[in-house]
């Protein structure tokens, strides 16, 4: 087994964690137990293009590691040049948010495996397929019956994949470690920012471990982000219900997963389809929208000073 480092507690620790017990974002756990096996064989399967249909693309070209776990457009481009319909979201910190895509089709990991390989627009191959490229590897063959006391399968490979990617936390946040009792870990702007961040309402929605990731929400709560003759890549968790289930729940459309907030300031661009550039502009739309108040120049600098200060590393594994 794996463990990644554990939260001292020791007789400074009542006064080291009473600030974020209080507080509604908590730091990211340092202690997390995982198979270092299964682990090291989904990084390997993360980065093999042979994944894919053509074998040009991985899992790791929409999430390279190298760029905080994002691709930086504002829609993936999949195999054969196609492009996606949704911004690619961070892999970074992926595991504690408590489902997977934008309309949270997803309730685990494992499951959203699937969905990138199967995807036309993207990996455009199927588990047949994938299953037969690693039969055909004796290693991989090896490394599957020597973790799985399988042969490789949907199931043992997605949850492979899924191992790795709950490793892929960034513990080491400024934030985190002003929560943590560091009090010179932020300056006085950034905690000013932080306080604006709560009290304009924004951790209503970012909270918690993933800041976000937690909950489902409209865009548009208070003012009407599209209009009626917007795309149905915007409807959201709408276009997952049936056809005959569509006409009663029409207050589902608009609504995505609430994006985590860890690592905001390296993920740009923003919003489900990757139209909002910067981090600044992102802020005073969700102010408009989603809380129903502007924000003032200097209000909006502070509060992206806070969001910087979410930014943390990867773990040497």
């Amino acid at each position: 087994m794996i463990t990644l480092n554990i939260i001292s507690l020791n007789t400074h620790a009542n006064e080291q964690i009473s600030l974020f017990i209080s507080e509604p974002i908590t730091p990211i756990p340092k202690l997390i137990k995982l198979d270092e096996r299964k682990v090291a064989l989904g990084k390997r399967l993360f980065h093999d293009v042979s994944l894919s249909g053509d074998a040009t693309v991985s899992c790791a070209s929409c999430h390279s590691l190298n760029n905080s776990g994002v691709d930086s457009l504002p829609v993936s481009i999949g195999m054969k040049g196609k492009l996606g319909t949704k911004n690619t979201p961070t892999v970074l910190n992926v595991g504690l948010q408590f489902s997977f895509f934008w309309d949270g089709r997803a309730e685990t990991l494992e499951q959203q495996v699937s969905g990138p390989i199967n995807a036309s627009q993207e990996m455009d191959n199927n588990w047949d397929a994938i299953i037969h490229y690693l039969m055909s590897k004796p290693d991989y063959r090896s490394l599957f019956n020597d973790i799985y006391d399988a042969e490789p399968s949907a199931e043992n490979i997605s949850n492979a994949i899924a191992e790795f990617e709950r490793s892929l936390l960034t513990p080491h946040g400024d934030f985190d470690r002003y929560l943590k009792g560091d009090d010179n870990a932020i300056d006085e702007e950034t905690k000013i920012g932080y306080q604006l961040f709560k009290s304009f309402g924004c951790i209503s929605c970012h909270q918690g471990v993933a800041v976000g990731g937690n909950m489902y929400e409209k865009l548009g709560v208070f003012t009407p982000y599209y209009d009626k003759k917007t795309s149905e890549v915007n409807f959201g968790r709408y276009n997952l219900l049936s056809l005959e289930l569509k006409s009663n729940n029409e207050e589902l459309k608009f609504e995505f997963k609430v994006p985590s907030l860890r690592n905001v300031a390296r993920t740009a661009p923003y919003f489900h389809d990757g139209s909002i550039a910067t981090l600044e502009l992102a802020v005073s739309l969700m102010a408009k929208y989603q809380l129903g108040v502007g924000i003032s120049k200097k209000d909006n600098a502070l509060i992206v000073k806070f969001l910087q200060s979410l930014n943390g590393h990867l773990d040497e594994k």
